[in-house]
């Protein structure tokens, strides 16, 4: 709650003139790793908050064990929370990646992933947080999604 909390706060508080996603130069370079560092957000844009979407497959929440398929799911998951509002996911600004016994390989897996969803590097800011466990047995990847909307 906390985090969502923090999350809507720095939405509210970024640049009003125009939408963008980019990396100051006295950062590292992100995009080798499929996300951005700082996103704005253009006033008078509807904020869309998506919940956590796993790797469900169908309405029944079939799991698959394997990791990859996981994600492509819960990134079609989240584009079709997003399509009753008529948004892409061009339009979402941040995600949060929750990911069951994080490793360097998940995380290469990831990055391809995100690459596939935003192939011209318009990528969200991302935060991820290894985690022990998630809501459902066998769930790997969960996935929270911000997104704006144009007026």
């Amino acid at each position: 709650m906390k985090a969502i909390f923090l999350s809507m706060l720095i939405v509210s508080m970024m640049n009003t003139q125009a939408q963008k996603k980019y990396n100051p130069p006295t950062l590292f370079d992100p995009t080798p790793y499929g996300f951005s560092h700082v996103a704005t957000v253009p006033a008078g844009y509807q904020l869309i908050l998506v919940a956590g979407q796993g790797g469900e497959e169908n309405t029944e929440g079939k799991l698959t064990p394997d990791f990859r398929t996981q994600v492509r799911q819960a990134l079609l998951n989240i584009q079709k929370a997003l399509a009753p509002e008529k948004v892409t996911m061009d339009d979402v600004v941040k995600v949060t990646s929750l990911v069951v016994d994080h490793d360097e390989q998940r995380l290469q897996i990831l990055i391809e992933e995100f690459k596939r969803v935003w192939p011209k590097k318009n990528f969200p800011i991302n935060t991820l947080i290894p985690v022990p466990r998630l809501a459902i047995t066998g769930m790997l990847f969960e996935l929270e999604a911000m997104a704006i909307k144009k007026p």
